[in-house]
């Protein structure tokens, strides 16, 4: 009998890290189903942000009020569970507190009490955040993809928060030997006194349930991740090694399509020769993207890492001009289908079978494409080297080369471009007249 809780633990640990390890996989799955990319190119540049963006935050704090209270979050949150490798130990052997046995005390104190602090940080931050969103009603939140689920998702990652921290400050203040010891207790022997009336068995036995609830909450929390935007709590910091290292304003070049303009301007070249074989090798099936497979792996990776944040949204010019455009949505509807199509292949035993749907279209429109200015204000502001821009111009790249669907403005200008050198409808022979109006 006196093993029963141990294997009740070891149970509960296997299911939710089981659970968990599932979910990642298919995430690997879901990723992997796009195009791949190189990304073994300045190593040290990568890992520098990393270090910067990913674990020094230095792009959330650019807004002060959020990052630093994200900072505090992020930071309580990573350092308070190191805790749990403390209760996974207890739970297996059936110790308690085996940290406090095994570490000098002034060392298994200041741990302690370090992280009793910095729950009640949390519990503040948390507590701003709550108000930001539910009474403040800050307005990057209140966009019509933020309805639903995203916006219940946003609350319940906060309540989460809010019922681990108050677990381990009752799981602390009902131990009685922690509280004995004196060494650690700094916020807790200041909730202990609420249970002063309570028999030393029952303090034992609300220190229990809290203890249970504790792992249990997070091993829950830890599943949740894959449901909700806070996976980028994971993903954020491959995101940002494969996120891009090239200048902002440089976008890429198809090969085939630079080796054909280079045939063209090249006045010695016999237009009817066949193309060189390596040419013609590199042409793609496919000129830009319809849907989520047509786009890259880092693509896809950035469609999870989203933090919905809306930071993005609420310093694009497009959007702040009331038109359709809105880069948290780009990125949230690609996740979405993604979604979709890896639920279909694991209905349909690892294969996809074409539902009729893609990207473009069912989950976004050409008008949403062409508001885009492409000026790189949703690339910069993000906080986690998300790119919703490289979508659309993928998807910009579709509209134009597979589908002749351009806005009619832009088909004049590459008409006008491809007859007279010049985006504009005069002859050639007319394009220097402007020098003999002086």
């Amino acid at each position: 009998m006196e093993y029963i809780p141990n294997i009740i633990f070891v149970i509960l640990l296997i299911a939710g890290i089981g659970y968990f390890a599932n979910n990642v996989k298919k995430l690997i799955r879901n990723i992997k189903l796009g195009q791949k990319v190189d990304a073994s190119d300045q190593k040290s540049e990568r890992w520098k942000n990393v270090v910067n963006i990913a674990l020094g935050q230095s792009k959330m704090v650019k807004r002060p009020v959020s990052g630093i209270l994200h900072v505090v979050v992020y930071v309580g949150f990573v350092i308070i569970n190191m805790e749990v490798l403390e209760i996974i130990i207890d739970g297996l052997f059936g110790t308690h507190r085996i940290g406090q046995e095994y570490l000098p005390a002034t060392l298994y104190g200041f741990l302690i009490g370090a992280f009793e602090i910095l729950a009640v940080l949390v519990l503040v931050s948390v507590a701003v955040f709550w108000i930001r969103r539910n009474v403040i009603k800050i307005k990057r939140f209140l966009s019509s993809e933020m309805k639903g689920w995203p916006k219940s998702d946003g609350n319940i990652i906060l309540y989460f928060e809010v019922v681990l921290m108050c677990l381990f400050l009752v799981m602390n203040a009902t131990d009685t030997v922690f509280q004995t010891a004196n060494s650690g207790n700094v916020i807790s022997q200041f909730i202990a006194p609420w249970f002063s009336g309570f028999e030393i068995e029952t303090l034992h036995t609300i220190e229990r349930i809290a203890w249970w609830l504790h792992i249990a909450g997070i091993l829950v929390f830890l599943n949740y991740l894959y449901f909700s935007k806070h996976l980028h709590i994971l993903l954020a910091f491959p995101n940002v090694y494969y996120g891009s290292v090239e200048p902002k304003g440089k976008f890429n070049n198809l090969d085939a399509v630079t080796a054909e303009v280079k045939l063209m301007m090249d006045p010695d070249a016999d237009p009817y020769a066949a193309p060189p074989e390596t040419a013609d090798d590199e042409v793609p099936a496919k000129f830009g993207a319809s849907d989520v497979m047509d786009l890259t792996q880092v693509q896809l990776l950035n469609a999870y890492t989203c933090t919905e944040c809306g930071r993005c949204t609420s310093s694009c010019p497009a959007n702040l001009t009331g038109k359709k455009l809105s880069p948290r949505k780009i990125m949230m509807d690609t996740r979405d289908r993604l979604e979709e199509v890896g639920k279909n292949i694991d209905l349909n035993k690892g294969k996809f079978v074409d539902d009729g749907k893609q990207l473009l279209g069912d989950y976004i429109t050409n008008e949403e494409l062409w508001a885009c200015t492409t000026c790189n204000a949703c690339v910069e502001e993000c906080p986690v080297s998300i790119n919703p821009l490289s979508i659309i111009m993928e998807m910009r790249r579709y509209l134009v080369m597979e589908q002749s669907a351009a806005p009619m403005e832009l088909n004049n200008m590459m008409t006008n471009i491809e007859n007279n050198g010049a985006p504009w409808p005069y002859n050639q022979m007319d394009r220097l007249n402007w020098k003999d109006e002086n």
